[in-house]
């Protein structure tokens, strides 16, 4: 038996062209649409049985948060926000775009893109810390679906913490994490063993990808 998590990205925010980390930026009008889109087209089509969500988990900053109570609200679903579905903390770089950063300290950007368990950007959030907390909240959602005999879940996060559970289902290393693909208002899905906790990742057809 599997519990079934639909994860969706926040859209378009008005520091986009940032890394935005734990900053609580707003979604943009457009980044609205987009997040409306993905569920509507969902729900239209019954893509990965939309229709069934039990309950909906959201990280707190804004950019998730009011959309994720807006579709509880919709759908008369009961919203959890989880403050470890939160996006990794950037520390000094958050904020601020990867253009200056690499114009101000291109090893260390370098360095993070390419060894992120090993180097940091100043006054972060560890790569491990940041691993550590997404597993608590992965766990905890399936201790609250089990507990309340949930089977199918929407949570509305972070482009960081959606590569980070790919990387998990995909028994691929943390500093492969920066190379998975976390699209702007898009859908991941992704199944839990009960008995097991052994994260799957899910295609378009609702077939594992392992």
């Amino acid at each position: 038996m599997v519990l079934r998590i639909d994860v969706l990205r926040h859209g378009e925010t008005t520091l986009g062209h940032t890394l935005r980390g734990s900053t609580d930026d707003e979604l943009t009008e457009r980044g609205w649409s987009q997040m409306c889109q993905t569920i509507d087209l969902t729900i239209d089509q019954s893509l990965s049985h939309a229709q069934h969500w039990d309950v909906i988990f959201s990280s707190p900053l804004k950019r998730c948060r009011l959309f994720a109570e807006n579709i509880a609200e919709q759908l008369q679903r009961p919203l959890f926000q989880d403050q470890n579905l939160q996006e990794m903390h950037f520390g000094d770089w958050e904020g601020i775009s990867i253009q200056e950063i690499y114009a101000k300290e291109p090893e260390v950007l370098a360095q993070f893109w390419q060894q992120p368990t090993q180097f940091s950007p100043p006054n972060a959030e560890t790569m491990l810390v940041f691993h550590d907390r997404v597993l608590q909240a992965s766990q905890n959602i399936q201790r609250l679906m089990l507990k309340n005999n949930w089977q199918h879940a929407l949570v509305v996060t972070h482009g960081g913490v959606i590569k980070l559970l790919k990387c998990l289902a995909l028994n691929q290393p943390l500093d492969d994490l920066l190379k998975m693909s976390a699209e702007l208002g898009q859908l991941n899905s992704f199944e839990i063993d009960k008995n097991s906790s052994i994260l799957l990742l899910m295609d378009n057809s609702g077939e594992s990808k392992i």
